[in-house]
């Protein structure tokens, strides 16, 4: 989008942030225990940010200048291991807090956040986290809880990735983005944004090779469709069995 194209997607996010009606928000963490005053007062604060497919929103180590809640879309979170191998830890859907590197005491990104998809979001300076948690309890308290869902999340990922083979933890990475971002289409259920076997293969610590090697025995056995972006989970059934089947 040229500078002439962002200013007007500015101005009119600007106008949207102006008169979007509070209740709409209300339902979304962190905003679901604060009042609709509050609310406001934070929405008055806010900034639009639009983000193509695969543009990079912040990298790890870049100082945390804002934080973001996602609108509209999916963020891959990526972590950079030891050796250089970049890992996709999580991924963000839509109504979440992302870039909130103040939330754990850090002043800098711990992971590099990339659209999977189109994705619209709203960010505010970081320096604003301190004085929202101060000021809103129920912000504070939601917020905090996404952290350590998050936490959490990614324990039981380092768990699998000691503990369990490979197919397990391909079938678990898939039904875990079914659950999270599934969507009702013919023949079963779609995973609702762009993800490759190159995605996967950086979600569950194993090679390009043997997730192509997986996924096409899964369609042999009518257990899943898969395109170049997309993956459809046809029998999920069969999917949670082998997610659970021991080496």
């Amino acid at each position: 989008m040229g500078q002439g194209g962002s200013l007007f997607f500015i101005k009119l996010w600007d106008d949207i942030l102006k008169n979007l009606d509070e209740s709409l928000l209300a339902h979304i963490p962190p905003f679901r225990k604060l009042s609709r005053a509050q609310i406001r007062d934070v929405l008055d604060l806010a900034v639009p940010k639009r983000f193509d497919p695969a543009a990079l929103i912040f990298e790890e180590g870049m100082d945390a200048g804002r934080f973001y809640l996602l609108l509209d879309g999916h963020i891959r979170v990526i972590r950079t291991t030891e050796g250089g191998d970049q890992v996709i830890a999580l991924h963000i859907v839509a109504g979440q807090l992302f870039g909130i590197a103040a939330a754990i005491g850090r002043t800098t990104y711990p992971a590099t956040a990339i659209a999977a998809d189109e994705c619209l979001a709203l960010s505010w300076p970081s320096d604003k986290w301190h004085s929202f948690v101060a000021n809103y309890e129920g912000f504070a308290t939601e917020s905090y809880k996404v952290v350590g869902e998050r936490m959490g999340e990614m324990n039981n990922r380092i768990v699998e990735m000691a503990t369990q083979h490979v197919e397990q933890r391909v079938a678990r990475a898939v039904l875990r983005l079914i659950n999270q971002s599934g969507k009702k289409v013919e023949g079963g259920i779609e995973i609702d944004f762009p993800i490759t076997r190159q995605n996967l293969s950086e979600m569950t610590g194993t090679t390009l090779h043997t997730v192509s090697r997986l996924l096409s025995g899964w369609e042999k056995n009518d257990i899943v469709k898969s395109t170049r972006r997309r993956i459809v989970v046809t029998d999920a059934h069969r999917l949670v069995v082998l997610s659970e089947k021991s080496a």
